[in-house]
């Protein structure tokens, strides 16, 4: 459900065109503390795949894919809704070794999304995956990778208000990690969402574990598809937003599932039919690599980072008119 706000009080430190100059900062500084953080390499993604190649990603398994077909030849494609699986064959198909990553521009649909100050039906991420050891699949590596990316944020935002003075706010650099049933115990009579704003809210720099299991109240904290996190293993990193007083998440991210976890969480969503794609059987067969993975939202950071109140300030696309006029009116026009 849309949660579009407008922020009391708020002013744009910049025009549309300092706007724009300071997105490609951010994008160029960002990308280049991430690679150099995690040891990934830049390379090129689909915005399309085949309907039949079982690689596009699911999500919570209820959106609706753009899909159409082409005169050339024959079969289904399909506009990606991230590339959370066609990135861990990439890395077997160019023979990365263990410790080596890419990442990528990830560009999506997904028509389904709400519109408001965070969201968008088109999705903007840095896609990353790394290939590791069977002795990686820990906690503790997961959190060791999650303390690299909140490094590079922080790092890429000391740069950006050195570059841009006007700015005010700092991003916390300790994160507070917690499980979300954990936080289910810590406030159950809350939803998942007020969970969420109640943990940020007081730790700022947030990572929840464990997304996508079923948790003891019978809900989920939040959905996850079964085929690409290890749901033991995953999680979401939440950063307190001072403009809209309220949390935003930056990045989905996990350790991926193994051959174990896969048939495991598959058997649970009902979805056991989804083994016959290469993709599954790669996983099941041993033939595709271990590997941790994520996405880190572009215009979401860009839109933390450059203290705006909504997305469409440092974004091109479609917008409700009533939003579009009243962020107007309250001085962010929307691109």
């Amino acid at each position: 459900m849309s949660e579009f706000i407008v922020a009391e009080g708020y002013k744009s430190p910049f025009s549309v065109r300092e706007t724009q100059r300071a997105i490609k900062f951010i994008k160029d500084t960002f990308q280049k503390e991430l690679a150099s953080r995690l040891n990934l390499e830049r390379i090129s993604a689909p915005l399309i795949v085949r309907s039949d190649s079982g690689l596009n990603d699911d999500l919570n398994g209820v959106e609706r894919k753009v899909t159409f077909d082409l005169s050339e030849f024959g079969g289904q494609m399909e506009i990606v809704q991230s590339l959370a699986k066609w990135k861990r064959t990439a890395l077997a198909q160019y023979g990365f070794e263990p410790g080596e990553g890419l990442y990528t521009d990830m560009n999506a649909i997904r028509r389904d999304d709400d519109v408001d100050n965070v969201h968008s039906i088109f999705v903007d991420q840095w896609d990353w995956e790394k290939v590791i050891t069977r002795e990686d699949r820990t906690l503790d590596y997961l959190k060791a990778t999650v303390r690299d990316i909140v490094a590079a944020v922080v790092a890429a935002k000391e740069k950006v208000v050195a570059e841009y003075p006007v700015l005010k706010y700092s991003i916390c650099p300790d994160v507070f990690f917690i499980s979300s049933q954990e936080l289910e115990d810590l406030y159950p009579a809350l939803s998942p969402k007020e969970r969420e704003d109640k943990i940020v809210r007081e730790h700022r720099t947030v990572f929840i574990t464990q997304i996508g299991k079923t948790l003891e109240s019978g809900i989920r904290h939040d959905g996850r598809a079964p085929d690409y996190d290890d749901w033991d293993l995953n999680g979401d990193l939440l950063f307190w937003n001072d403009v809209l007083d309220r949390p935003i998440e930056i990045s989905s991210m996990g350790i991926r599932v193994d051959e174990t976890s896969l048939l495991k969480q598959l058997e649970a969503a009902n979805a056991e039919e989804r083994l016959r794609f290469p993709y599954h059987q790669g996983i099941k067969n041993g033939t595709l690599p271990l590997t941790i993975g994520g996405g880190i939202g572009q215009s979401r950071l860009c839109l933390l980072l450059l203290e705006k109140m909504h997305i469409g300030e440092v974004q091109a696309s479609v917008w409700p008119d009533a939003q579009r006029d009243a962020c107007a009116k309250a001085g962010a026009p929307l691109l």
